[in-house]
């Protein structure tokens, strides 16, 4: 049995440039999600700098 995935939503992680889907941890807080992963979080401030 497989699950169809290309209907979930995804975004644009601001530091790797790159696009993520929705996960089922993020089912409460989608729209407060920015990055990708947290190492992508953490980098965010080096950037800026």
């Amino acid at each position: 049995m497989s699950h169809q995935k290309s209907h979930l939503p995804s975004k644009l992680c601001p530091v790797c440039e790159r696009s993520f889907n929705w996960r089922k941890k993020w089912k409460d807080c989608w729209n407060e999600v920015k990055y990708c992963s947290e190492r992508c979080r953490r980098q965010r401030n080096a950037q800026n700098k």
